[in-house]
């Protein structure tokens, strides 16, 4: 079996990294991580949303720039997507002179994720009303991590109530929600016209189960954390397009791969983030073949790329991956100068059915 993918997308991923190659800077780790993970998003997709939760975060044009300029010095045949970190302190004149080299705009509750402090405390405040409308006058879309604090499992679904109001009160700002994980999600982007959504390759493979259902299993722990295994089937219902054709166009694939050390993994205090960019793909790939056979390439075409063309408004390098069904393995680590110091991909150790040639 061979498929092929004409310039996949990948509409939200962590490349971590920071501004300073000083080797004593306290960064050090996080540019080790941008070095490693960098390559494999770029050797499977054609561009990438690159989300802005550095430390510091990317608040600044120069930073933006910088950023962007450090992900080409590494890459081919690749275009960075690049988003500003949301605060509510942005006026007009720098958003015009922002739009022409971002994409979008992130929007992080105030620590509510990886890399969030700074984000938005009060979500109703005026200030943050008047920079979505600003938003919505330049046509500058808003992607958002839609948690709020509160019994983990209802984090995501406690956020409706804002995109609710935010959708009926800027009507024509494009909104994102990103990485949704719950059915209440799902049914949102048949309300409401202005939103679209992102699904994670993890979130259509896992529920709470594979992280906590046996032995503690940290590599599959992540924000939003996966849900039952009915969330988990309307996800996959809605990736696969079985959904109404408006809604199945809504949706598109954003891996929200995120690379932490194992020893930041495997700890007392592990961090959230699922390393699946090496394999992303490929077990993609093995999900639509499982739901359509043979004839599973288009609509994974249309998951991994056309999607997003259409809701960004994207002209992405001319690039082909091909894949074939052919099994290999998923190594164990990938790095690593000394132990603990590695990153475990997803389903690290098992085989995935196929390969990009």
């Amino acid at each position: 079996m061979h498929w092929t993918l004409s310039s996949p997308l990948d509409m939200h991923v962590h490349f971590r990294g920071s501004l300073s190659d000083d080797p004593l800077h306290p960064t050090t780790h996080a540019n080790y991580l941008f070095n490693l993970a960098v390559p494999f998003t770029a050797n499977s997709f054609s561009g990438a949303l690159v989300m802005p939760n550095l430390k510091p975060p990317l608040t600044t044009l120069d930073a933006v720039l910088a950023y962007k300029e450090k992900i080409l010095e590494v890459t081919e045949n690749f275009e960075p997507y690049m988003t500003l970190f949301f605060q509510d302190t942005y006026d007009r004149h720098f958003l015009e002179a922002a739009k022409p080299h971002i994409t979008a705009i992130k929007l992080y509750p105030n620590g509510i994720t990886t890399n969030s402090d700074g984000g938005v405390g009060d979500l109703n405040s005026d200030s943050v009303n008047r920079v979505l409308e600003i938003m919505q006058d330049l046509e500058i879309p808003l992607c958002v991590h839609g948690e709020v604090d509160g019994y983990v499992m209802k984090r995501e679904s406690g956020f409706k109530e804002h995109y609710q109001r935010w959708s009926t009160a800027f009507p024509n700002l494009k909104i994102i929600m990103e990485h949704i994980t719950d059915s209440n999600s799902v049914y949102m982007l048949a309300a409401f016209e202005n939103l679209h959504a992102t699904i994670t390759v993890h979130h259509l493979l896992a529920t709470l189960d594979d992280v906590v259902g046996g032995s503690l299993n940290p590599h599959w722990f992540c924000k939003p954390i996966p849900k039952r295994p009915e969330d988990r089937e309307e996800l996959r219902n809605l990736a696969f397009g079985k959904w109404h054709k408006e809604v199945f166009s809504k949706v598109m694939l954003g891996t929200d791969s995120a690379p932490h050390l194992r020893i930041d993994k495997e700890s007392a205090c592990g961090c959230a983030g699922v390393f699946s960019a090496p394999v992303a793909l490929q077990f993609l790939a093995e999900a639509f073949f499982e739901e359509f056979g043979p004839e599973g390439n288009a609509p994974m075409q249309a998951f991994v790329s056309n999607h997003a063309v259409n809701i960004y408004g994207l002209k992405p390098p001319e690039k082909i991956v091909s894949l074939v069904r052919e099994p290999s393995m998923v190594p164990e680590g990938i790095g690593g100068m000394m132990p603990l110091m590695d990153i475990v991909p997803m389903c690290a150790g098992q085989e995935v059915p196929w390969k990009i040639e």
